[in-house]
């Protein structure tokens, strides 16, 4: 046997064993989504499960860009109902498109909590919309490309990651979680489009 067709054989060969093994390379290596620059894995994980991204858009004041969020779950969800019905682990991973107050920030989180839930909700959740808020403070100033996550972990809670940072323990309210995606999902969204958006209508 010639060393050229040794050659040949070998090369064929390192094709088939590379094509038997594309079907089991990972999810992750699917194609990120990019919105505003900002890329979004098409999958994370959380509490070892894989999640997917749902959807994810750009939250506009006036004309101004301020962050780019992504919302991941275990299976898509068209509606805010079917993203509650969820149980288990979510995330909502938001990317700052700007240099922002964080104070103000935690402010606004805490405003869009108030216009989305029943007066007797939102009076139940005041200790955690104020710990919230102050998380936020003590970081004076997020700018732009720096990340903050909210995760749903059950058994767990409410989870809040700034700077790729967990900020204290979890929320325990099992009713938090929900509370904050309405500033995004709820009746009075931050931002209409932003809502389509996460919901894989954008």
């Amino acid at each position: 046997m010639t060393i050229f067709s040794r050659r040949q054989i070998l090369s064929h060969s390192g094709t088939l064993a590379l094509a038997a093994l594309l079907p089991a390379w990972p999810a992750a290596a699917a194609e990120a989504v990019a919105v505003a620059d900002v890329s979004f894995p098409s999958a994370q994980t959380l509490q070892g499960k894989s999640l997917q991204l749902n959807g994810a858009g750009v939250r506009y004041k006036a004309v101004f860009k301020v962050y780019a969020a992504g919302l991941y779950l275990e299976k898509k969800a068209a509606t805010p109902a079917e993203v509650q019905a969820q149980k288990g682990p979510k995330r909502l991973s938001v990317t700052m498109l700007r240099d922002i107050d964080s104070s103000e920030l935690g402010k606004l989180f805490s405003r869009g909590m108030e216009d989305n839930l029943d007066r007797a909700v939102f009076s139940k959740l005041i200790p955690g919309v104020l710990r919230m808020s102050q998380i936020f403070s003590e970081h004076k100033m997020l700018k732009s490309g720096d990340n903050f996550s909210v995760d749903w972990l059950p058994g767990t809670g409410t989870l809040v990651t700034v700077k790729g940072q967990p900020q204290g323990e979890p929320f325990k309210e099992p009713e938090f979680f929900d509370a904050l995606l309405s500033i995004w999902l709820g009746q009075q969204p931050a931002d209409w489009k932003l809502k389509d958006a996460l919901l894989g209508k954008g």
